[in-house]
């Protein structure tokens, strides 16, 4: 195989594994903030033992933009404990929203015009899911509370996507921040939900094995193999790769639990994942060299 086919097999394999977080953490018995000590304590020890670059030195710079993407891995476990998986990647999804208001406000990015369009249609898609009436099932018990939660997980996202944007415009090398965060961030995610996760409760046998996949598998191999595949594709195409993940997310959890997003969140998932789309071919467009 290519290398570049390789890379987007990668992207592919990054997002399909990404996508099945939602409902692995719903069929276990452990709490959200259980799942979420859990899961950061086995991917930050896989990623530190998979790849040598992500033990560079943890800066406060780093520590700073991991202390974000620890608020997001906790937001996220604890939002799909809550509500559908579909709201809690939609919700999240609406990081671009956040970054197109912060971006200008503390990074000084430009604003164009596409941009205003753009904070609108995430703005309704937004709206749409957190104004939907959702059911409480077995598989989403408060869905109120647990929109509330993924919504702060996209405002924690955005503030991490900032962060590392920072840190590159510092010179250091932003893939090696990243990893770094994703490591910095593990450790401290499983510190912070620690402290609400004990004791951790006898469990089946079953439930440790979903545990160890979501660790090993669904966040430390997924990251291996972004890692593998971002740096050799073109920012559009593997941001559109990417996307492989809100879209599965929702399947994944239609087939093990049955469960069923409203249609305004079906809308504003939509809504969301056009937009995301949007700003991705126009941000490649103002990346593009002039002729």
């Amino acid at each position: 195989m290519q290398s570049g086919q390789a890379a987007r097999v990668s992207l592919l394999g990054a997002a399909v594994l990404f996508s099945t977080g939602g409902a692995a953490i719903k069929l276990l018995s452990f709490t959200g903030w259980q799942v979420a000590c859990m899961r950061s304590a086995l991917a930050a020890g896989v990623i530190w033992l998979l790849l040598p670059q992500a033990r560079k030195a943890w800066t406060p710079g780093v520590l700073g933009v991991a202390v974000c993407f620890a608020a997001t891995m906790i937001f996220y476990a604890l939002a799909n404990k809550l509500t559908t998986a579909a709201n809690a990647i939609f919700l999240q999804s609406t990081a671009p929203l956040y970054l197109l208001i912060l971006g200008p406000l503390l990074l000084k990015e430009a604003v164009h015009k596409v941009d205003l369009l753009l904070m609108l249609v995430l703005g309704a898609g937004l709206a749409l899911l957190l104004m939907g009436q959702e059911t409480v099932t077995a598989a989403a018990t408060d869905p109120v509370r647990g929109n509330i939660l993924a919504a702060c997980a996209g405002v924690s996202w955005a503030l991490t996507v900032l962060g590392l944007r920072w840190q590159s415009r510092r010179g250091g090398e932003e893939e090696n921040s990243a990893l770094t965060c994703v490591v910095a961030g593990n450790v401290l995610a499983c510190l912070a939900a620690a402290t609400m996760a004990f004791p951790i409760p006898a469990a089946p046998v079953g439930d440790w094995m979903i545990v160890v996949y979501l660790g090993v598998a669904q966040i430390a191999l997924a990251y291996f193999f972004l890692t593998r595949g971002i740096s050799k594709v073109p920012a559009l195409e593997a941001s559109l790769l990417l996307l492989l993940e809100p879209v599965l997310s929702p399947v994944w959890a239609w087939l093990v639990h049955r469960e069923e997003p409203s249609i305004a969140a079906l809308g504003g998932g939509a809504m969301i994942l056009l937009a995301t789309m949007i700003r991705a071919f126009t941000n490649a467009d103002r990346a593009a060299p002039a002729d």
